[in-house]
């Protein structure tokens, strides 16, 4: 074995099967996020079209407009949230999973048992972040 496939087998295969599950089980409670996000926005903007179109004189037309800003941002979120996993999986099933995608090292199990889909070790987070 060598490069990535080599870096990959530092995970046992008991590791990527109870890692794999957690990204199945995050996936599904996301996408029921994603999916009531979207029914809020919906309410939202049923709420709009039936009061006055002045939001600036409705009591309720600034909160509404919050909320609706504010779940739409959360909503982005829990998408690219989402893409992470997929990708994650496919990195699954494609082997480069859990090696780093700067240094191409190892990705610690204690990074991956608290984010799953992370695509860095700690050090190269940590630069990414300065």
């Amino acid at each position: 074995m060598t490069g990535i496939a080599e870096e990959a087998a530092a995970l046992s295969s008991r590791q990527r099967s109870t890692l794999r599950s957690r990204l199945i089980e995050d996936r599904e409670a996301t996408a029921v996020l994603v999916a009531r996000l979207m029914s809020d926005i919906a309410s939202f903007q049923d709420s709009v079209k039936d009061s006055v179109a002045d939001d600036e004189h409705d009591p309720e037309g600034p909160t509404l407009a919050f909320e609706r800003s504010q779940s739409t941002a959360i909503l982005g979120q829990t998408r690219d949230h989402l893409v992470q996993i997929d990708s994650a999986l496919a990195r699954l099933d494609d082997g480069s999973y859990g090696v780093c995608s700067t240094c191409a090292r190892p990705i610690p199990i204690a990074r991956l048992e608290v984010r799953p889909y992370s695509t860095q070790c700690v050090t190269c987070a940590g630069k990414m972040r300065r």
